[in-house]
């Protein structure tokens, strides 16, 4: 079995909006999905479920809802949910707070593998949530947090420049870039 280096996977991550024909293993997706069991979990209580959607007619249902066409191109998504049933009994002031920080460590990690399996997607946090239950059957309390059309890129893309570090760390307080005195190694 061939590893992608981390760093690399990191850095290569990019969104696709434009697939090509082939149609991936689905084998290759779940071991992606299996991926996301091993984020952190507030108290250990694991509230993510997964769908994956290879039916066309559901498949367009949910370019649909997300009013983004290139999603009907995909061979397969799979629809990123959360039951915050336990979450809310152990934690009820902070339930929505946890399930989203544990759908997105969970979510980034599936994103991770799909790099690493030369596959490609594109996170879809823009939809109409009642429409995306309706196609693919949803009960109510869940929540849809995201959603991934999954195909092989139609063409290799340039990686995109991000920002530099310095403009998103700070030390200390809000604001301050630079570390405050000297810092040296003790024995």
């Amino acid at each position: 079995m061939l590893f992608m280096d981390l760093d690399k996977a990191i850095k290569q991550r990019k969104s696709v909006r434009k697939f090509n024909s082939k149609t991936p293993d689905w084998r290759e997706i779940i071991e992606c999905i299996d991926v996301a069991r091993f984020a952190p979990m507030a108290g250990g209580l694991y509230t993510l479920k997964f769908i994956l959607v290879d039916e066309k007619e559901k498949i367009q249902k949910l370019a649909e809802a997300a009013q983004q066409p290139f999603i009907s191109q995909a061979q397969f998504v799979v629809v990123a949910c959360t039951d915050p049933t336990r979450t809310l009994n152990a934690y009820p002031e902070f339930s929505e707070k946890f399930c989203k920080q544990q759908a997105g460590a969970a979510i980034e990690n599936f994103l991770l593998k799909i790099e690493e399996k030369g596959l490609s997607t594109c996170w879809i946090g823009y939809f109409v949530e009642y429409l995306v239950k309706e196609a693919i059957k949803i009960p109510e309390h869940i929540q849809v947090e995201a959603f991934f059309p999954i195909g092989y890129a139609f063409e290799k893309s340039k990686p995109k420049r991000r920002h530099e570090l310095d403009t998103s760390l700070y030390f200390n307080k809000y604001g301050q870039k630079k570390m405050d005195g000297p810092y040296r190694v003790r024995a």
